[in-house]
């Protein structure tokens, strides 16, 4: 469900300076997520390279998982995957015994384009955390693994129910 959609709970007031911190980290976050793509010098956009990193976190995926696992309409994917097929970085196949099942996956070179933005991504956040003393860096990793649990499912990551077992 987008986030518009959802009807908003009167909560309890938080320190207006932790909301503000937390937007602040949320924009370094992002722009390292978006000069991580630079990386790969145009070869895919930010909307592309996202479906090539939920292919590699679903592995070969069926067509109607995608889109819900990008929170984007079934066409919106299908002229994504047009493209990224036509570049040579998702393969389009069908489920044995399902011909009609339509399947997306990654091929070596979009698997490879998923690695080195995650590898400039380790590079760069393990360059900021650096400059953190070791101390604030514990206390860091704690908080940020204490407001993904409290995100919960579907922020950032991919619901488990779309998981390949």
């Amino acid at each position: 469900m987008a986030p518009s959609s959802r009807t908003h709970q009167v909560l309890p007031e938080l320190a207006p300076e932790t909301v503000e911190v937390l937007q602040a980290a949320t924009r370094v976050l992002a722009g390292v997520a978006l000069r991580s793509v630079d990386v790969l010098d145009g070869a895919v956009t930010l909307p592309q390279f996202r479906m090539l990193a939920v292919l590699a976190d679903l592995r070969r995926a069926r067509s109607v998982q995608v889109p819900r696992a990008l929170g984007l309409e079934a066409s919106t994917v299908t002229r994504l995957a047009d493209r990224l097929v036509a570049a040579g970085h998702v393969t389009r196949g069908s489920e044995p015994g399902h011909r009609g099942v339509v399947t997306l996956g990654l091929t070596a070179t979009g698997q490879d384009l998923v690695s080195q933005v995650a590898a400039w991504r380790h590079q760069e956040l393990s360059r900021i955390l650096q400059r953190l003393p070791p101390a604030a860096r514990g206390q860091l990793t704690t908080a940020l693994r204490q407001l993904v649990e409290a995100a919960g499912e579907g922020y950032g990551t991919i619901p488990r129910s779309l998981v390949p077992v």
